[in-house]
Formats: structure tokens, C-alpha cells, sequence
């Protein structure tokens, strides 16, 4: 008998070598892998393939009729005897394609005419090639209709309905290697389990999962390819939906110190002491937020808002209500330039509100400690002295908190600051030291997109801060297009002229610090054609160092410039912070150590050199370092990459919208998401099999509140045996362990 945890070998060919690549090549171990190793897309057997844009290199896939087929005789000049060439010619829609075979017996060549004779279809696999001005197929393999080849053939063949099916593939293996295994696994294969209960798939209006196996391998229309992907897309989010549902509960099982505000003696101070009104929505969400601080469960809440739109001052209110509660905060902040810059910010908004324990504090005042990495060893024993017996009620800190030896006297929350910047694992080490867990405030203007993902699937609440404070002035953003215009950049540095004459300050920046040392986090952006060679040399990225040296010595000589990136001494970066803050720097040419959270309101221009190298949510972040004064901004993307490009088409939707939410749909869309329940953050490989968190929104939901309903009804899943087993896979998985810390 042969099931799905049978050997993959048991239904694949005799060739060692081609099973030891969808073995090794693939992954694929088990009949049950082969089975879920679904079609990328398909291809139409009733009619010819439409071909266009055809390019010397280009792998084809297509179904093609032989129009020419004639055999020629020639003498092999190595063995001096007769050999055989077949020539035929392959009708598309579109261009034909000219496929020659050799043999050097007479029989094969007799053989290979009878089966390549005119009026015979097909699907046909090979490189196109140019000879003799004309396009070939070379080194061609194909699946003839009809032909009364060996039995597995046939039987591939067989099973080829309206649409052929092309699979992901590894080097040495083509599609019809996967799909003869397939069709003969669909024919041995009788017990498939069932993992959507009946109710379900009633209530939804989903197909079996033995129909939709068949629907997926070999469709007869579109239909039935759209019903099999929707039923496979639906069983990954049901499982999905239920382990994070499970993980939920498990989080609210173990509960959390409910933060009250006791009195509100600090909260109420320090409101009592702002010299300006909260925004509508700033009490609205800080209403929410105090809901959740209230329950005895962990908050897990996203705070989305624009850049500049006052989501710090909503969670320092939030840690001072945590403070009123006997508890402590701390605000963890990717840079150290971020991190003494809200230490600062903290400190002047608070006053003698921030002076606990020290002369001249007010009676309700907390302390205010600030723990970075660069600190020596005596610099970090005051600060953690005060967190670890609670006189600092409020923390700030880079990663240096989540060092093993950082301890609070009682952690009750956690607020991220750019979650983008941080992985799951880090913040899961802060989560980690507080006693029970705590409540988690996650601040972004820009989701990236695990973010988004995880929004989507409802791990996180969502809070949307959509009015920008007063003071708050429109940006300008434009594509500087080098490639096209290289006489733009002399304008480029006469408008930070023009805004230096007329008062304000400018932010150049760069992706690199030196010109051969890329930077973590930056985007390749070299053209390569199909043998991964550059189709032009690659234009060096800009680097701080090389940048302000050829601007000092130019178009900028006059001004007054200082650089500002990661490898400068943390003293000297916030002496340099200090300065330009203070007005006494014209053009700071910087990293994107200023993306997040620098505020300085009299900078104007943001000028991003080779911004093709940026993401989509660091552009959007550096962007929003600008026009914070209410004095207009100005923010110019200069690019070397060619118009319709994928670089630039990113950089066009920075310059065309400001919303954060939908360029962060872009940024999704662009670099598929980053894995749902696992570590990866980068976007570049999706931990999703068949899902795609924009696409599938509805099925997502759907699957949402089936997993929801299921749970209600039976905890244990008893009476759904295959889900309980993929979902306790799930659950056990490495990367699942992440999902209540996310």
C-alpha cells in the first residue's frame, strides 16, 4: 500500500539522479509532500500557448503544434559514417520555434520522425536560442498528446486536462517529472484525511479535500483551479487562526497585573502641566489603552499613526498610568541617537515630574532612567541599581535591556518604539523579565510587513491615530531621475542652498558609510540578465564619508556640514545631535541613524541619495524627519535606476502617497511577507505555503472566525482528528514559540 507517508521514491521514476534532486533539490521526502507541492501556475492544452517578448536564454513552457518536420542525412566527421538530423518547426501564438534532433542510427531517426510528425501537439520544454535569424528551442523535451509511450508516460498524459500544470522546479528536474509522480500518486493514493470538518466546508462553500487534490494537479477550467486554491488557502488559514487563538488564551490563562492608575496622581499632573490639548484622537486611544491596562490579561496593541502625529506622548501617558499603578515602563528604542533623544524629550515634558528621589522633585515624581549600550560599566550601575529596586519608574534603553544581568522590580509595560526595527526575538527577552507577563504597546507609523501580516490574522489590536498635531506641515516628495536627467543633481544642491538661505536645515543621506561596505538592512538594486551576469556596471552607492568630503570641497563649501553615522563614538553622535538640534550645523550628512524619532523642527530638506536602496517604510520614516516645525518639508528621492523599473516604481508610490497603512500594503506586496509565526523579518522568504496575507484578506477572516467557533465547541479538537494533528505540528514547530512574544 502506498499513503501519504510513504517514500516519495515509490511513485517516481527509475532515474537515481532525478529523484535524488526532488529529494535533496525539493524537499520533498514523502508522497504527501509530493502532493502538496502545488502548480505555480498553468498552461492551456486546447489551444496554443501565446508567446511574446521572446529572449535568448529564457527557459519555455509551452503547448505547440509541429508544423515542418524533415530529416536530413549527413556525414559524422568524427566517424566518417551517415547520421540523422530531424528539423521541425513549432507553431505558437505567436513566433514559431525551430527544434532539432539527432541520431546516429537510422531507426531512432525513422522513430523520432513518426513521433514528430506534422500536425502532432504538445507541451514542449526548452531554452530559446537564435540561429540563423531564426528562434529555436533548444535541447527541447516535451509531452506528446497522444503518444502510446512507456505506461507512466501514458498514464501522465492521461491526466493532462484543459490545463497543464508547471510546478516549482530545481535544476535538473522539469514539470513533467513532478506531474508524471503526481498522476500516478492520485491513482494509488486512496486515503486522504480530511481536515475541514463537514460544517465548515458547508458553511463556507468549500469542495472535499480529495476533489480539490485533483482540481489542484489536473483542473479541467479555471473554476475548478480557483475552488482547489481557495479550499487549500482556507485549510492553512484555519490552522494558522487556531494556534494563535490557542496561544492567545494560553497568555490570558496566565494572566497580568491589572494597571488601574490607582490614584492618577502622576498621569494627572502631567496633564495638568501640558501646554497644549491632546488631539481627539489621542484621548480616544489613550481611552483604549487604559481599557486594556485595566484587564488581567496582556495587552498586545499596534498604535499606527504618521509620522509626527503624537504616538509618543500616547504611550509616555501610558507608562505614567502604569507608574500610578506601583508598576514600571520601559520604552525600548532601536538607535542609541533615539534612545537619549526620547530621554531628553521624556525629561523635558515631565520637568520635576521626572525627579523622584532626587532634590527638588515634585511629591508624585517617578525617576527616569536611560540604559544604552555604549555605557561603561560604573555609567550602568546608578541607572540599574534604580530599575532593579523601582525608584526609576520609567526606563528608556536600547537593546542593552535585554541583557540577561537588567533586572525591574516589577515590569508591567512594554512599549516598542519602530517595531520595525527590532526582530521577535528581542522583544521577547524584554517581555521575558517581568514576573508575569506584561502589556505590550507596539508604535509604527509604517508597518512592515510581518506587522501587517500579523494584524491581519488579529494577533495584535489595532489603534490609528489619523490627525497630525498642530505644527504639522505638508511634505513635497520627488523622484530625482539621474539615469534620465544627470544635470538634475546641480539643482538638487541649489535647493539646500535655498533652504539653508532661508533659514532651515538639511538632512543628506546615504546608504553607506564608505563606498564599499554595504550597510545591514540595504536593498541590491544591480540589473542582471537571465545568467545573474550585470547588464551595466553597477553605479558605486553614495557613502557618507566620500559624500561630505566631495560636498565640502563643492557645491556646499560654504555651509556648515558634520556626518553623523553608526561607527562614530556615541559621544561625538550626540554632541553632533546636540549641535544641529541647536542650529550651529547647516547639512547633516548622515546614515539612517536618523530615520526614527529625531526631531528637530527647523529641518526642511531630506535629500536621500541612491533612495533606490532604501525600503519602502524607511523612506516613508526618513521622510517624516522633515516639515516638523510648520515650515513646509521638502524630500527629494535621487536615483540612478531606469524608468518602469521595480526600484523606481518604489520610489514613485513613496512620492505619491503619505499614508502609512498603504504604503505598507506596497511595502507587502513588493517583498511578500515575512514568516507569520516565526523569526524572519526581512520580507525575502514567506513562512506562508499557499496564503498571501493581501490577497487572501477575506479567506483569512473567514478562517478566523471558523477557528474561533470550532474552539468554542471543542477545545481539543476531537472530533477533528487531521486538524488536530496539523495543528499540533504547528504548535511544536521552532518558529511557532515566537508567536506569543510577537
Amino acid at each position: 500500500m502506498i499513503g501519504l507517508d510513504s517514500p516519495v521514491t515509490t511513485v517516481l521514476g527509475d532515474s537515481t539522479k532525478k529523484r535524488e534532486k526532488i529529494v535533496d533539490g525539493l524537499g520533498i521526502r514523502t508522497v504527501g509532500d509530493l502532493l502538496d507541492h502545488f502548480p505555480r501556475r498553468y498552461v492551456k492544452t486546447a489551444e496554443l500557448t501565446k508567446v511574446s517578448d521572446l529572449q535568448v536564454g529564457q527557459m519555455l513552457t509551452l503547448v505547440g503544434e509541429i508544423v515542418q518536420s524533415r530529416t536530413h542525412t549527413y556525414q559524422d566527421r568524427r566517424t566518417g559514417r551517415p547520421a540523422y538530423r530531424l528539423d521541425t518547426t513549432l507553431r505558437t501564438d505567436g513566433p514559431s520555434l525551430r527544434m532539432s534532433f539527432f541520431a546516429k542510427k537510422e531507426y531512432v531517426a525513422q522513430w523520432q520522425a513518426g513521433r514528430l510528425a506534422v500536425g502532432r501537439k504538445g507541451i514542449f520544454v526548452g531554452q530559446v536560442g537564435r540561429f540563423r535569424d531564426e528562434w529555436q528551442l533548444t535541447n527541447p523535451q516535451m509531452a506528446l498528446f497522444g503518444d502510446k509511450g512507456d505506461d507512466t508516460a501514458l498514464m501522465a498524459v492521461d491526466a493532462i486536462g484543459a490545463y497543464y500544470p508547471l510546478y516549482p522546479l530545481t535544476k535538473g528536474v522539469d514539470s513533467w517529472d513532478i506531474q508524471r509522480a503526481v498522476a500516478f500518486a492520485l491513482t494509488v493514493v486512496d486515503d486522504l484525511p480530511e481536515l475541514m470538518p463537514a460544517p465548515v466546508r458547508e458553511r463556507y462553500g468549500l469542495v472535499d479535500a480529495h476533489t480539490a487534490l485533483h482540481w489542484i494537479h489536473a483542473p479541467d477550467d479555471q473554476d475548478q483551479i480557483a475552488r482547489a486554491q481557495r479550499r487549500f488557502r482556507f485549510d492553512e488559514a484555519l490552522v494558522t487562526q487556531i494556534v494563535l487563538a490557542r496561544r492567545r488564551d494560553a497568555v490570558r490563562r496566565l494572566g497580568a497585573r491589572p494597571r488601574t492608575g490607582g490614584a492618577g496622581g502622576l498621569l494627572a499632573a502631567f496633564d495638568a502641566r501640558l501646554p497644549f490639548e491632546l488631539t481627539a484622537g489621542q484621548r480616544a486611544i489613550g481611552a483604549e489603552i487604559d481599557a486594556d491596562l485595566a484587564r488581567d490579561h496582556p495587552m498586545n496593541r499596534l498604535l499606527q499613526g504618521e509620522v509626527g502625529s503624537g504616538k509618543t506622548l500616547v504611550a509616555l501617558r501610558a507608562m505614567l498610568r502604569v507608574v500610578d499603578s506601583g508598576g514600571q515602563a520601559a520604552l525600548l528604542a532601536p538607535t542609541e541617537v533615539l534612545a537619549q533623544q526620547h530621554h531628553r524629550s521624556i525629561l523635558a515634558l515631565m520637568g520635576d515630574l521626572a525627579g523622584g528621589g532626587m532634590l527638588g522633585g515634585a511629591d508624585q515624581a517617578t525617576g527616569v532612567a536611560l540604559l544604552t549600550g555604549s555605557m561603561t560599566k560604573a555609567q550602568r550601575t546608578e541607572p540599574m541599581l534604580r530599575m532593579a529596586s523601582g525608584e526609576a519608574g520609567i526606563v528608556v534603553g536600547t537593546h542593552a535591556l535585554l541583557e540577561e544581568r537588567v533586572g525591574f522590580a516589577d515590569l508591567g509595560l512594554v512599549v516598542v518604539d519602530e517595531q520595525h526595527r527590532f526582530g521577535v526575538e528581542q522583544r521577547a527577552a524584554l517581555t521575558d523579565k517581568a514576573g508575569s507577563p506584561p502589556h505590550v504597546l507596539v508604535m509604527t507609523a509604517t508597518p512592515i510587513p510581518r506587522t501587517v501580516a500579523m494584524t491581519v490574522f488579529g494577533d495584535l489590536e489595532v489603534s490609528t491615530l489619523t490627525e497630525l498635531p498642530a505644527g504639522r506641515a505638508p511634505i513635497q516628495t520627488t523622484v530625482v531621475p539621474l539615469a534620465e536627467q544627470p544635470q538634475w543633481i546641480d539643482r538638487v544642491w541649489q535647493r539646500v542652498r535655498e533652504e539653508v538661505a532661508a533659514g532651515h536645515q538639511v538632512y543628506v543621506v546615504c546608504p553607506r558609510i564608505t563606498g564599499d561596505e554595504p550597510e545591514q538592512g540595504e536593498v541590491d538594486q544591480v540589473d542582471v540578465d537571465e545568467e545573474g551576469n550585470a547588464k551595466v556596471p553597477p553605479i558605486p552607492a553614495s557613502a557618507v564619508e566620500e559624500v561630505a568630503e566631495q560636498l565640502s570641497a563643492g557645491p556646499l563649501g560654504d555651509l556648515r556640514l558634520a556626518i553623523l553615522h553608526g561607527r562614530l563614538h556615541p559621544d561625538e553622535k550626540d554632541r553632533t545631535m546636540r549641535a544641529f538640534a541647536a542650529g550651529e550645523i547647516d547639512v547633516l550628512v548622515a546614515t539612517t541613524v536618523i530615520e526614527v524619532g529625531v526631531d528637530v523642527a527647523n529641518a526642511t530638506g531630506m535629500i536621500l541619495l541612491d533612495a533606490d536602496r532604501f525600503g519602502v517604510s524607511q523612506l516613508h520614516q526618513l521622510r517624516g524627519r522633515v516639515g516638523r516645525g510648520g515650515h513646509p518639508g521638502l524630500c527629494l528621492l535621487v536615483t540612478h535606476t531606469p524608468v518602469l523599473s521595480p526600484a523606481r516604481e518604489r520610489l514613485e508610490a513613496v512620492a505619491a502617497s503619505t499614508d502609512g497603512f498603504e504604503l505598507s500594503r506596497i511595502d507587502l506586496e513588493l517583498r511578500r511577507e515575512g514568516d507569520v509565526l516565526g523569526r524572519s523579518q526581512s520580507g525575502r522568504r514567506s513562512g506562508l505555503q499557499t496564503l498571501r496575507v493581501l490577497r487572501d484578506e477575506e479567506t483569512i477572516v473567514q478562517a478566523r472566525e471558523a477557528a474561533l467557533e470550532l474552539l468554542a465547541t471543542d477545545p481539543e479538537l476531537v472530533s477533528s482528528p487531521e486538524l488536530a494533528r496539523q495543528v499540533a505540528e504547528l504548535e511544536r514547530s521552532r518558529q511557532s514559540d515566537w508567536m506569543e512574544k510577537s
